[in-house]
């Protein structure tokens, strides 16, 4: 062994010595790294270097480190040339090497399909397309990896970009500012405009100092308004605050005003000397007003102070004065209140949907515009330090106090960025996942409880579901209490079994919203082909419909159902892989996830159970061609057939036998009239001594890697077609005797040589045409919409029992391994305002996909008291009250929201800026993604009887 390690260390140093021997020669030959050809490493070399540069710049992630943009259509060329993308494009996962893959070195690094058209600035001012995506547009490399690239194979151009850090308190993530902040400068003295390019970190000091040099003004007679929607809102001073703290958005505007004599020249007045619509600052006041308490006469609230993180600053735009309303006019609530619209700020509609679901919350909304000052919890670590809570409430307030005013949810933006850095930028997200923060973020910002008590959990040990859903949900309020558990969480219970000693786990959760699967979503269609081993009938396809997470014992048991196998009859299941069979599905938990919808499955249908018997697999290959310079092994086709073989080592008769049953219902008509001889036992013999071997000496050749199988004698008598005795990578070929006997381990693999003789007796198109397991039947199939399914049913699909995915098991305290163990989920108690999230969209390695299923959801009476396992007496009848849509497909489409004003029983639309009435049959589409329901508190048993009846109806 430490030879072993003393070799591959010298090994080791004699590559890094070559490899500074070439990087050598490459500074010589190129003058320093300017011009020139480098010796060109090989496609190993490139990927050890580039991995260790990767690694070493892992190692040192911190604020300032370069990276560049570099195109994915060229990176994964380059990837593939060094055989690094071999994993991620294989199914089997096998890695392949360069030298296998037969990939061209790829030419000069090109970045222009990743550059604005139009785009003639270098570096980091060239303009990216706006919509790219990380790993599916481009990727991001170090200074040191771009470097070596640009050395070995020129391009570009460079776009370099730096690392900054995003994120507060505990939740600080590092980052690559792909696109920095764009402002759009306005010169009040000509009213031109010009671009600024600027990272959002970057502190105001350096925004002056571009602007100042951009413009060519001094310094000291510079001042810079925030001019959001050409409004002068307030003028950007102090060096300490960052762009991203002032709230600057991309392709906003900013004003640039010259001081005369230590004033403004033109304040007040535009570029053309007409008058400014200012907005007014407000007055000085404590760091934080919350609307809501005791009102003054002159509409003014009382208001508090807090201590914020340490570090944080209040400026004016804190309160998004450039929307025109300040803290002080919230609390008016005008006619037509939470009818006003938000402005998209770039790709922002996701948010702006959610938003408008929740601000049209009638619980949040009561508590949104009360004093909640008592509840800000600021020493929460799981928390945002009140902050969310704050900015989400001072929204509300102008939501419901603006009339029909758009908002520009400036500051809000910020704080969301601040805290959940995922939703920062420009790009599109998920309304859902938004949702999902922003109920949690609140929740902590607001949790009545300071101090967390440490509570251990108990396993079940049989006591009765309602002591321990009591206590699971006394331990939870013991450590999370808030408005948004108060209206917004329920409880389910959760049953796991272990599938090999039947352990039962039961706890009982909370939840916040429930994620429906839409059942074209847990189910899946395979198409199996079903063989018999008889020779009775011709192998035929057989569709089935399996749970996507189900196992090989689901697919069985569909089939058994389908092919309506008799009693005594099983199947076996296997995947065929270029004519062969890859692997034989003979564990019960195997996941169905492992089967591709491009894969071959076969079914093998056989008279009684084949556990311990040895099996027979048959291969087909057409006859060796004679021609030593194209191929001395003739090409394999068509489907294998498997059979069980009783003996234990059966003899070259009983291989035949087998054989000539397996293949009989491929016999042509015509085949009936050729002569025979006089044996009929299902063979025939050969009288002219006719040889079948056509392998031209290889086959003849013994392998004698054969292992424990064996052939003995050889009797010279011929059939009617010729078998050869293979290994399991079908590498031997020797062929088969009537006496021969083998002797082999539980699988015997045969070839079956086809000549023209046996194309002409058998008709061998049935193995030939083996379905995929998806079975596409063209584009249009795809654009079919799919049929209505009703909330119920997706609710009934989310209580399902259904097994865990390979990549969640579940450890069995009993069996002290990790299991695929059988879940089932049952509602307990529900709670006032009710969120169902339809999953609309898939994920996976190899596919993404969107539904545009119609959900047919109630929009007054939904009951779902036969679904909660609770027996309170509560009523459990709900009323639709918001909706968040999705329009479109991946990677962008559009979300608005539909929500309802209570107070006037009628429904609007909620598209960013645009406010419209909209009729109650107009709410129900395609495009429902979120839907939020509040619950009917009805007063008597009859009332709720009147009701049910009527749900009943629908």
């Amino acid at each position: 062994m430490s030879c072993l390690l003393l070799n591959a260390s010298v090994i080791t140093r004699i590559k890094r010595e070559i490899m500074t021997m070439i990087d050598s020669r490459c500074l010589m030959e190129n003058g320093g790294g300017s011009g020139g050809s480098c010796f060109p490493c090989t496609p190993e070399e490139e990927k050890q270097i580039v991995e260790e540069f990767n690694r070493e710049a892992e190692r040192d992630l911190k604020e300032g480190n370069l990276y560049f943009v570099v195109s994915s259509r060229w990176f994964s060329k380059w990837e593939s040339y060094v055989g690094r993308g071999g994993v991620d494009n294989l199914d089997n996962g096998k890695s392949l090497e360069p030298q296998d893959l037969d990939v061209e070195r790829p030419g000069p690094i090109d970045n222009s399909d990743i550059i604005e058209c139009g785009s003639s600035n270098e570096g980091d001012e060239l303009e990216l397309v706006r919509t790219l995506l990380e790993g599916r547009d481009y990727v991001l490399v170090p200074k040191k990896v771009w470097e070596k690239l640009v050395q070995w194979y020129k391009g570009g151009p460079a776009l370099p970009r730096k690392m900054i850090s995003q994120g507060v308190f505990n939740k600080k993530q590092f980052n690559v500012e792909v696109y920095p902040l764009r402002l759009k400068l306005i010169d009040s003295r000509d009213d031109s405009e010009s671009t600024i390019r600027i990272s959002k970190k970057a502190y105001l000091q350096e925004l002056y100092e571009k602007v100042c040099s951009a413009r060519g003004v001094e310094r000291e007679k510079a001042s810079i308004w925030d001019f959001f929607n050409k409004q002068k809102s307030s003028q950007l001073a102090g060096s300490k605050q960052t762009l991203e703290e002032l709230h600057l958005l991309m392709d906003q505007e900013i004003l640039l005003e010259l001081k005369a004599d230590g004033s403004p020249s033109q304040s007040g007045k535009d570029s053309t000397g007409n008058e400014l619509a200012l907005v007014a600052l407000e007055p000085p006041r404590s760091p934080i007003s919350i609307a809501g308490g005791p009102a003054m006469s002159n509409g003014h609230s009382s208001s508090y102070s807090l201590n914020l993180r340490p570090g944080s600053s209040l400026n004016s735009s804190f309160t998004d004065m450039d929307d025109g309303f300040g803290v002080h006019s919230s609390i008016r609530r005008v006619e037509k209140g939470g009818l006003a619209g938000l402005q998209n700020m770039g790709n922002t509609c996701f948010m702006n949907s959610a938003l408008q679901c929740l601000v049209h919350t009638p619980q949040l909304v009561e508590y949104f515009l009360q004093d909640y000052s008592e509840e800000i919890n600021t020493q929460n670590p799981l928390g945002m330090h009140g902050e969310l809570a704050l900015a989400f409430g001072d929204l509300l307030r102008k939501l419901w106090s603006s009339g029909r005013t758009a908002i520009a949810p400036r500051v809000f933006k910020g704080k969301l960025a601040l805290f959940a850095p995922q939703f920062s930028g420009y790009n599109q997200h998920d309304s859902q996942e938004l949702l999902a923060f922003l109920l949690d973020g609140l929740h902590e910002d607001l949790n009545r409880v300071k101090q967390k008590p440490y509570i251990e959990m108990k396993d079940w040990s049989g006591e009765r579901d309602e002591e321990v859903a009591d206590e699971c949900w006394r331990n939870h309020k013991a450590r999370n209490d808030s408005v948004i558990v108060d209206v917004c969480q329920g409880q389910y219970k959760s049953t796991l079994v272990c599938p090999i000693c039947s352990k039962i786990s039961i706890t009982f959760d909370p939840f916040m919203y429930l994620s429906l699967p839409l059942p074209s979503t847990i189910t899946r269609t395979m198409t199996v082909a079903v063989f018999h081993d008889d020779g009775s009938v011709l192998p035929m396809p057989c569709t089935v419909s399996v749970l996507k997470r189900g196992n090989c014992r689901d697919l069985s048991q569909a089939l058994d159902s389908a092919c309506c196998l008799k009693s005594g009859e099983s199947l076996l299941l296997a995947e065929v892989y270029d004519h062969k069979i890859y692997r034989l599905l003979e564990n019960p938990f195997e996941p169905l996830v492992s089967i591709k919808d491009e894969d071959h499955i076969v079914a093998y249908r056989f008279c009684g159970k084949g556990a311990g018997r040895k099996k027979l697999e048959i291969v087909h290959r057409d006859k060796c061609t004679p021609d030593i310079l194209k191929c001395n092994v003739g090409k394999y086709f068509g489907t294998p057939l498997i059979t069980y073989m009783d003996e234990d080592s059966p003899s070259g008769a009983d291989i035949y036998l087998a054989a000539s049953r397996l293949i009989s219902p491929l016999k042509r008509a015509c085949s009936s009239t050729m002569a025979h001889s006089g044996k009929d036992d299902g063979f025939l013999l050969e009288a002219n001594g006719e040889t079948s071997s056509g392998c031209n000496g290889q086959c003849e050749s013994m392998d004698q890697s054969m292992g424990n199988t064996e052939l003995e004698g050889t009797d010279s008598q011929e059939f009617p077609f010729q078998l050869f005795l293979t290994d399991d990578r079908y590498l031997s070929c020797k062929p088969i005797f009537k006496d021969s006997v083998i002797k082999s381990g539980n699988r015997i693999k045969v070839i079956f040589e086809w000549t023209e003789k046996e194309h002409k007796l058998y008709d061998c198109s049935n193995l030939k045409d083996l379905p995929e397991v998806y079975h596409k039947t063209g584009y249009r199939t795809k654009k079919t919409r799919q049929e209505a399914v009703s909330l119920f049913s997706c609710l009934e699909a989310f209580l399902t029992e259904e097994p865990l995915g390979p990549d969640d098991m579940w450890y069995c305290p009993s069996c002290e391994e990790h299991r695929q163990a059988t879940k089932k989920l049952d509602l307990w108690m529900l709670p006032d305002i009710l969120v169902f999230h339809l999953k609309r969209f898939s994920y996976s390695r190899y596919l993404k996909n969107k539904l545009d299923t119609f959900v047919d959801f109630p929009v007054h009476n939904l009951d779902l008291s036969k679904y909660v396992k609770k027996k309170d007496g509560k009523s459990y009848m709900y009323e639709l009250y918001a909706i968040s849509n999705h329009y479109g497909g991946l990677g962008g489409g559009h979300y608005t929201a539909f929500a309802k004003l209570i107070e006037e029983n009628r429904w609007y639309s909620f598209d960013d800026s645009r406010v419209s009435p909209v009729n109650d049959a107009d709410i129900k589409t395609s495009a429902a993604y979120v839907l939020f329901y509040q619950r009917v508190k009805t007063e008597s048993k009859a009332e709720l009887g009147e009701t049910s009846q009527a749900h009943a109806g629908l």
